[in-house]
């Protein structure tokens, strides 16, 4: 194990042991009428270092587990076969029917970066030709596949959504499917009487489509120049700090607009399954407006986990604010007076509430009257990720100068399939 994760683990496990005597020093103070202004403000510092190391550990544990496997296909430079095929699976999206040689794509990953630098002008011929493997027909080219990778891997660390739900990589412009919800009916019936007719079911029909995001860095031409400067890393970070800030809160507030529609963006009803109208998700009040109740507040808790299908409970995780995570630490179970949440004090364990994991979504709603500002949901069956393959990028050295603009084009969408696999705490009396 990595010291550094280590030593974080260990100081969680004692940061949340002060916090709990902290917390009961307070509760005390508070029967017995003293002032516990000083223990709040001595909990408030204990309970940010919990929400940083927590976060601190996820990024650690992120580290540790992508230095013990394998990258992402095209991720091996020298594996430039299987980054041919990749790249022709990218063609094929992107409208391509011919497929590239592996010694035509390695002759396009070198062309590429002196795209990257110089643009085609001041190529050579061979070069230029090597290039229009990726040409669209509106003059972008594909990243080649071990860019493509180094975004997509960083989009992944920044956007929790996209780990959680279930993702599906096509070459049309949207994944469509059907839905089959209902039974068809039966009856018992005597050996002499006549059969009636009974109901057929019917089935619905699902569209999810992929909304272009994109991604606009720019540089100057001497820093591009500069045979020092790594091209297709600075490109690859500077496309995916953008994209992993728009498709994060697009997946969870996006309007469905021009963008995914975000799983918190969706009717909600204080129903049941079994009579909640398809196309809704379910809430429960918390009890107060903008808080947990004042008596008994983690009763609604558990009233949530009991609202789902036990088959949707397996994979569930609760996605909420860091605000959130400070209220829920101090949340008691009222028989054995255990807390509820606990931190993951092993490497690879996320920190859980009740026993469920817990992502931070930042873009949720934060705490007011009526807030969806928690979730309890199993992403991967009831949120769908759609990703168009091929990420294109159009050279621009012509509109800023000195500075050459790249202009990195993506397709992707989402939407909630299954309208029972995600509930939320509606934060009202």
């Amino acid at each position: 194990m990595d010291p550094e994760l280590k030593k974080i683990l260990e100081d969680q496990g004692r940061a949340f042991d002060e916090f709990k005597t902290t917390n009961e020093a307070i509760l005390k103070a508070k029967a017995e009428g003293k002032s516990v202004l000083d223990l709040e403000a001595k909990l408030g510092k204990i309970d940010d270092a919990l929400t940083n190391m927590g976060e601190m550990k996820a990024r650690l544990d992120k580290v540790e587990l992508s230095n013990n496997r394998k990258g992402i296909i095209g991720s091996d430079p020298g594996d430039i076969e299987t980054e041919a095929k990749q790249f022709n699976l990218s063609r094929k999206g992107a409208g391509a029917r011919d497929e590239v040689s592996v010694e035509d794509y390695r002759a396009y990953k070198s062309s590429f970066i002196d795209f990257m630098r110089k643009g085609a002008a001041p190529m050579s011929p061979d070069s230029i030709k090597a290039l229009q493997a990726g040409v669209d027909s509106d003059g972008g080219y594909l990243l080649p596949p071990s860019t493509v990778g180094s975004v997509i891997t960083k989009v992944n660390e920044s956007s929790p959504i996209r780990q959680l739900a279930s993702v599906q990589m096509i070459s049309t412009e949207a994944l469509e499917g059907l839905y089959d919800r209902e039974d068809a009916s039966c009856g018992w019936i005597g050996e002499t009487t006549a059969p009636t007719e009974t109901n057929t079911p019917t089935l619905g029909k699902y569209r999810v489509e992929a909304f272009e995001m994109y991604a606009q860095p720019h540089a100057t031409q001497k820093l591009l120049d500069d045979a020092a400067v790594d091209v297709e890393a600075w490109l690859a970070a500077k496309v995916a700090d953008k994209f992993a800030r728009t498709e994060a809160a697009a997946f969870c507030v996006g309007t469905g607009v021009g963008q995914p529609r975000g799983f918190a963006t969706y009717t909600t009803a204080a129903t049941a399954d079994a009579t909640r109208a398809w196309g809704s998700l379910e809430h429960i009040n918390s009890g107060a407006n903008g808080a947990f109740a004042a008596s008994s507040p983690a009763d609604v808790l558990f009233d949530l986990i009991g609202a789902f299908k036990p088959a949707y409970l397996a994979g569930a995780v609760w996605a909420t604010r860091r605000e959130v995570i400070t209220a829920v630490r101090k949340l008691k179970e009222a028989t054995t007076n255990a807390y509820m949440w606990q931190p993951g004090l092993q490497a690879g364990q996320p920190d859980r509430l009740l026993g469920y994991p817990i992502a931070i979504c930042a873009d949720m709603a934060a705490l007011a009257t009526a807030s969806l500002s928690l979730a309890l949901a199993n992403f991967r069956a009831g949120y769908q990720i759609v990703d168009r393959t091929g990420i294109r990028v159009l050279r621009d050295p012509y509109t800023s100068k000195p500075y050459v603009k790249f202009y990195a084009t993506r397709r992707t969408g989402g939407a909630v399939l299954d309208f029972e696999a995600i509930k939320f705490i509606r934060f009202s009396a």
